[in-house]
C-alpha cells in the first residue's frame, strides 16, 4: 500500500473514531439525569426520614423546570423564589385537602393576625364544601353579618375573581384588605333562583366572646361566639352567673360559632363530663389516637341542657357539642353542623414562609368522623327565608323542650 493512501485510511479511522467519541459523550450529556442540567441548586439530597426515597423520580420536575427557564418568554425575568413557592402550592394542593396550604409571607402575616384574634376584614369564617367556596359562618355583629351574609352561602365570586380557580387562603387573602374598603361577593343560596351579589365594607374584626342572660325564670342561655384562648376562663365565669341566677335550665347556643382552639373545647366540656370520660379523640396517620378527656368539673353535670347548632357550627363547636350529644349530657337543636373536624400544625419552611398541614382528624366519643358526617341534631329546626327578622324558632324550640321537662 502506497504510503499516502495508508494515510489517507489511518486519518479516516481516526475521524470515526473522534466521531463515536463525540456522539457517545453527547448522547451521554444529552441523557444524563435533568437534576445535572439545573447548575446551583442547594440542598438537593432527598432527606433521610422520607420512606422509600429511591421510588421517588424527580426527572420530570427537572425537565419541567429546565424548560420553563429556556423557553419562556414573559415580560419580567423568572423569580425562581416564586418557582419554587409555586412548586409547593401545586404539591400540597395535590392532597385534595383544603386546610393544608403553603402560606408565603403576606399570608402568613394575615394568617398570624387571625390566631390573634384581630384583624381587617368582612368578620366571617369560610370554607371549602364540596369543592365550593362556603360561608361558615358571620361573626356577630360583624360586617359580614350586617350585609345580609348567612352560613351556608356559597361565594361564587371575590370582586372579578371566580372561586373555583382559587385556593382557600387565596380567597381569604382577596376578601380581607384595609378597613373601609369594600369586596363584592357574588353568592348563591339554597332558597335564590339565581345569585345575588352582596357588597361589604370591610372593618377591624375582633372575635367576640360569650354573652348571657336569662330567657325564662328557670332557664338560662350562654352563647358562646368562638373559641380563642380565653375561653375556658369566660365560661368558667358565665357558669357562675348561671348557678347564682336560680336558673335550673341551661341553653348553650353554639350558632355561627366557627371553631378555635382544642383545649378550650375540652375544657368546656368538663363542666358536664365526669373525669376521664372521653371527649374527642384526635386521629394520626401512623400511630394510635390521642384521646382528650374531661378534667371532670361537673357542676353542670346534672343540669338539663339543650346545645343549640347550625351549618355554621364547626371545629371545636362540633367536638363539644358530639361529646355531650354521645354522653347523653346535652340534646342538639337546630341544624346539621358544617362538618371541619381536622387538626392543623403550622411548620416554618423559610424565615417568611410556613406550611400549615393537616396532622390529624377528630372524631366523637363514639368514633364518628366530624369533616365526613358533620352532626346531626337531635331535634331538626329550619330556618326558611320566611322567618321575620327577630324572630328565633330553634330558640323557641329549645324552650318550648325545657319547659316540657
Amino acid at each position: 500500500m502506497k504510503p499516502n493512501k495508508r494515510f489517507f485510511i489511518m486519518g479516516a479511522a481516526l475521524l470515526v473514531i473522534a466521531a463515536t467519541f463525540v456522539s457517545g459523550t453527547w448522547f451521554g450529556y444529552s441523557s444524563r439525569p435533568e437534576i445535572e442540567r439545573i447548575t446551583g441548586v442547594l440542598h438537593k439530597e432527598i432527606p433521610s426520614d422520607i420512606k422509600n426515597a429511591n421510588e421517588i423520580d424527580f426527572e420530570p420536575f427537572w425537565k419541567a423546570w429546565r424548560l420553563v427557564e429556556s423557553k419562556h418568554v414573559g415580560e419580567e425575568d423568572i423569580n425562581r423564589e416564586k418557582l419554587v413557592w409555586g412548586a409547593i402550592q401545586g404539591m400540597v394542593a395535590s392532597l385534595g385537602d383544603p386546610y393544608t396550604v403553603f402560606l408565603p409571607p403576606v399570608e402568613l402575616k394575615d394568617f398570624e393576625s387571625e390566631i390573634k384574634g384581630e384583624f381587617s376584614g368582612i368578620g366571617a369564617e369560610i370554607g371549602i364544601r364540596k369543592d365550593i367556596l362556603t360561608i361558615i359562618a358571620p361573626i356577630k355583629g360583624s360586617p359580614a353579618e350586617k350585609s345580609g351574609l348567612k352560613a351556608g352561602d356559597k361565594v361564587l365570586k371575590i370582586d372579578d375573581k371566580f372561586t373555583s380557580e382559587l385556593t382557600l387562603d387565596e380567597a381569604v387573602h382577596l376578601i380581607r384588605g384595609e378597613q373601609d374598603t369594600t369586596v363584592l361577593l357574588t353568592i348563591a343560596r339554597n332558597d335564590d333562583d339565581k345569585p345575588r351579589e352582596v357588597k361589604v365594607t370591610r372593618n377591624v374584626i375582633k372575635l367576640p366572646a360569650i354573652t348571657t342572660g336569662k330567657e325564662k325564670d328557670d332557664i338560662f342561655r350562654i352563647q358562646l361566639h368562638s373559641f380563642t384562648q380565653k375561653s375556658g376562663d369566660d365560661f368558667a365565669n358565665a357558669v357562675r352567673e348561671f348557678l347564682q341566677s336560680g336558673s335550673k335550665k341551661l341553653i348553650v347556643d353554639l350558632r355561627n360559632n366557627p371553631g378555635g382552639f382544642l383545649n378550650e373545647s375540652i375544657e368546656i366540656a368538663s363542666w358536664w363530663l365526669p373525669e376521664g370520660e372521653i371527649v374527642t379523640q384526635e386521629v394520626y396517620k401512623d400511630r394510635d389516637p390521642n384521646l382528650y378527656k374531661s378534667y371532670g368539673f361537673g357542676s353542670l353535670e346534672d343540669i338539663p341542657t339543650v346545645i343549640l347548632v347550625n351549618r355554621g357550627s364547626a371545629s371545636a363547636s362540633e367536638i363539644l357539642a358530639g361529646a355531650l350529644k354521645e354522653h347523653k349530657k346535652a340534646v342538639l337543636i337546630g341544624e346539621k353542623t358544617f362538618g371541619k373536624g381536622s387538626v392543623q400544625e403550622l411548620e416554618p419552611i423559610t424565615d417568611g414562609t410556613s406550611l400549615k398541614v393537616t396532622i390529624a382528624k377528630w372524631v366523637t366519643p363514639n368514633g364518628i368522623s366530624i369533616s365526613k358526617e358533620g352532626l346531626m341534631p337531635d331535634i331538626e329546626v329550619k330556618i326558611s327565608e320566611d322567618t321575620k327578622p327577630g324572630e328565633d324558632p330553634v330558640l323557641k324550640k329549645a324552650i318550648e323542650y325545657l319547659e316540657g321537662l
